[in-house]
C-alpha cells in the first residue's frame, strides 16, 4: 500500500494498527474525531480531520509519512 493509499483509507474510516519501535499503534475514529493511539499507555491524540492527523500526528517527534519506510510494510 502507498502512503497515498493508506491517507484515503483511513478518510474512507478504515482502522489500522501497526507497530513502531516496539510499541503498537491504532488508527482510529469516532463521529467526534480522529485517533492516533499509543497501546500500551492508551496515550492518544485527537484530531478533527484525517488531514490534521497526518499534518500534526507525532510519534517521537516524527509524522506518520516520516515513518512510512517502518508503517507501510506492515499494512
Amino acid at each position: 500500500m502507498t502512503y497515498n493509499d493508506f491517507v484515503e483509507r483511513v478518510g474512507w474510516g478504515e482502522e489500522f494498527t501497526f507497530v513502531y519501535n516496539s510499541d503498537q499503534y491504532w488508527i482510529s475514529q469516532n463521529k467526534d474525531g480522529h485517533y492516533l493511539t499509543r497501546i500500551r499507555d492508551s496515550f492518544t491524540q485527537k484530531f478533527l480531520t484525517v488531514p490534521e492527523l497526518f499534518e500534526n500526528g507525532k510519534i517521537d517527534d516524527k509524522s506518520i509519512i516520516e515513518l512510512w519506510h517502518y508503517i507501510g510494510d506492515q499494512l
